[in-house]
């Protein structure tokens, strides 16, 4: 089982990972509908929504770290 802490830490170290790219998804946290189910084995991440701008840097990083 995963503890809140460590879903809070993954978000974190994604937000982070994104900022290095200058990415801000403002939405990004965790998924508190599935971390609350009544078997939390894998809480999701939702990466909430973007705006155009943010969806092309996004694909623009993903390609780069990806070449």
């Amino acid at each position: 089982m995963h503890s809140p802490a460590e879903a809070d830490a993954r978000v974190e170290e994604l937000r982070a990972a994104l900022a290095a790219h200058g990415i801000t998804l403002p939405s990004l946290g965790i998924d508190l509908p599935a971390f609350a189910s009544r078997c939390p084995m894998r809480p999701l991440i939702a990466l909430g929504n973007c705006n155009l701008l943010t969806a092309q840097a996004l694909a623009a990083a993903l390609r780069k770290g990806a070449a």
